[in-house]
């Protein structure tokens, strides 16, 4: 079956199914694919099959639709194609990709391959980098004090497709329904915003990436977190 993998910059969010023949992307609540920043329109785009095909359409979106960072305003989707909404991307993946069907056409003929080389070191960078968690200062959601930052990325959200979840402001408990996350690069942590301006890096606004040193906070809505390196 085809599906999207949502993509914050450079990091997964969470794969979707394309098990419904229209699906909308917007702001609002309402949508099937929900992106929560204000630079994304309310209904800003809707992904649809017609025949074997998927298409894009946009909206009528302020800040348009791109595919392959080229604007659209509606076109045909291939396996490996991006679809741009600001700082999202939805990668269209069909399991059914022509270069699965190439590779087991191959001619019997075909010359064996040499062997593969002496797998490349791994950089010392990579080789340096600690291990690190978070612990909870206050405001725990699912009773855990304490989470090992394992993944390449761990997602900070609401839903219950965050990796770990926060508490949120009010007695509503408002907030995004994914607030940051943070990504494990070979140089260290980074601590990216995915709701601009909501999540506190040691008490200052969070707009951009920061890369994480031991005994940094960070708040999320009414949760306040310790990131440290593992001794």
């Amino acid at each position: 079956m085809p599906k999207l993998l949502l993509k914050f910059e450079a990091a997964v969010i969470k794969e979707i199914k394309l098990d419904k023949p229209v699906l909308s992307v917007g702001r609002k609540p309402d949508n099937d694919i929900v992106l929560d920043n204000q630079a994304v329109s309310g209904h800003h785009c809707k992904i649809y099959q017609a025949g074997d095909t998927y298409f894009v359409e946009d909206l009528n979106s302020t800040n348009g639709t791109f595919v392959n960072d080229k604007k659209v305003l509606k076109a045909g989707l291939h396996n490996g194609d991006a679809v741009n909404i600001v700082k999202y991307s939805l990668i269209f993946l069909d399991d059914g990709a022509p270069a699965a069907k190439s590779a087991a056409a191959a001619p019997a003929a075909e010359p064996a391959a040499p062997a593969p080389a002496a797998p490349l070191p791994v950089p010392q960078s990579q080789k340096a980098r600690a291990k690190a968690g978070i612990e909870v200062l206050e405001g725990s959601v699912d009773g855990k004090t304490e989470h090992e930052l394992t993944n390449l990325s761990t997602y900070i959200g609401k839903s219950s497709q965050a990796n770990i979840q926060y508490k949120g402001s009010g007695m509503f408990n408002l907030g995004p329904d994914m607030a940051v996350v943070i990504t494990m690069r070979p140089e260290g942590y980074y601590l990216i915003p995915i709701k601009e301006g909501y999540a506190k890096h040691n008490g200052n606004e969070l707009n951009k990436k920061a890369l994480l040193a031991d005994d940094d906070v960070i708040e999320v809505g009414g949760t306040k977190f310790r990131f440290f390196i593992q001794k």
